[in-house]
């Protein structure tokens, strides 16, 4: 059984800046289902529909990462690749399209500056394990 530990991972803008300060993250795919349940069954039937990622990222905000931090502009579309196990093989990736839905930056007196991204995918969310 091969296990990870989090702090492997990181997320890459457009494919080769990765994101720096990353504190944590989250990647969720989901599939739509369609009912093809008609009279006489005994259970509802289903097929599968269309699919959707959606994710999140917190970060300690780091206004020097041109290419990472300050490439997830509200209202655009970035490519995004997460990889969960980091760069060193084997390991998986996943790219996709996503667009910056959210930014949150907050700040207390006893805290680091951290930012918070949330981005809905457009399109498919492509893996690939890597030997």
């Amino acid at each position: 059984m091969s296990v990870h530990k989090g702090s492997e991972g990181l997320i890459k803008v457009a494919g080769s800046n990765t994101i720096a300060e990353i504190k944590s993250y989250s990647l969720e795919e989901s599939a739509d289902t369609i009912e093809v349940t008609k009279m006489g069954d005994g259970a509802r039937g289903y097929l599968p529909s269309l699919t959707s990622f959606s994710g999140s990222l917190d970060a300690f905000w780091d206004e020097t990462d041109t290419n990472g931090q300050l490439a997830l502009v509200i209202g655009t579309q970035v490519q995004l690749v997460f990889f969960p196990e980091g760069e060193t093989a084997p390991y998986t990736k996943y790219t996709g399209n996503a667009i910056i839905t959210g930014k949150t930056i907050t700040g207390s007196f006893d805290g680091m500056v951290e930012a918070s991204f949330t981005v809905q995918g457009n399109g498919v969310l492509t893996p690939a394990v890597i030997t």
